[in-house]
């Protein structure tokens, strides 16, 4: 197959961009992915700082005003745990992709025991005082799902008020609970976790969205490239080399007679062409020295 000087330019092209295209796609996905992991889990950072505002809120302003209520009727919007829950699940109903719990192994209310897995959790953060945070893949009902757990521990000693013993509790919390539900608490230790759980497919969503914007950015830009180039080997080279091929196919007939191709610039196609008329004249001058003799 035979191709015009055009043609291999924008084979050779064609074949870098595609290559340059695989090689960046690859690295921007697992790039990208990486980051719309970070993102996501940056994303359930912010719920528990708020679920933790809530409870701070609780514990300092709404629990005091409570006091004399709770010795007569159990509020749950006294609880800590409870308010931050419920508030929580305000925030939930915009984003349901996300999910929050208070994982505790020994809960006043018996919807925060910690099952299955979140037990583990719970217990590598119990034997490891050190570590603020963990983050793992498992398998949720729904698919494969990132996790972000942090300890939950006492740290205000008026929490044990509830969960010291049951004398020291107000009755209406034990009545609504029960004697055995979220005592035996003691003062710095990591009772629970926080617990957000988002599907892998909201990160592979966001990673997937950012790459087909990325990667038809890419395109476009070559697109441009390509065009421009070519409008550039066009006038800049294949045309003055057309021309200068047709000018020497002339003269090649016997037609010396051939008006002179002009000549702009000093670049090498410019040099070329002065090349090829002094070649021209040359020959002219040949034969005029052989038809004197």
């Amino acid at each position: 197959m035979n191709l015009s000087l055009t043609g291999k330019f924008n084979l050779v092209l064609l074949l870098i961009f595609s290559i340059g295209f695989a090689v960046t796609a690859y690295i921007s996905n697992a790039l990208l992915l990486q980051n719309a992991r970070e993102e996501v889990m940056q994303d359930a950072r912010i719920l528990m700082e708020s679920a933790l505002a809530s409870r701070a809120y609780t514990i300092k302003h709404v629990k005091p005003l409570l006091e004399t209520q709770m010795k007569y009727q159990m509020i749950p919007e006294s609880v800590p745990s409870y308010a931050a829950t419920e508030s929580l699940a305000a925030v939930r109903a915009k984003f349901p992709e996300y999910t929050y719990k208070e994982a505790t192994l020994n809960p006043t209310n018996p919807r925060d025991r910690a099952a299955g897995w979140e037990v583990d959790v719970v217990q590598a953060l119990r034997n490891n005082a050190d570590l603020p945070e963990v983050v793992g893949d498992r398998e949720d009902v729904g698919g494969a799902a990132i996790y972000i757990a942090r300890p939950l521990k006492i740290k205000d000693a008026a929490c044990l008020v509830c969960h010291s013993t049951v004398d020291v509790a107000p009755k209406t919390l034990v009545d609504a609970y029960g004697p055995n539900n979220g005592f035996g608490w003691n003062f710095q230790e990591t009772v629970g976790a926080q617990i957000v759980t988002v599907p892998q497919s909201l990160a592979l969503k966001r990673a997937h969205s950012a790459l087909v914007t990325f990667l038809a950015s890419l395109f476009g830009v070559f697109v441009m490239i390509f065009i421009t180039f070519n409008v550039m080997l066009r006038f800049i080279i294949t045309k003055p080399v057309l021309r200068l091929a047709k000018f020497a196919d002339s003269v090649s007939m016997g037609h010396l007679e051939e008006e002179d191709i002009p000549v702009k610039g000093t670049d090498e196609i410019s040099q070329l062409t002065e090349a090829f008329k002094r070649m021209r004249n040359s020959t002219v001058s040949a034969l005029k020295m052989l038809e004197g003799d």
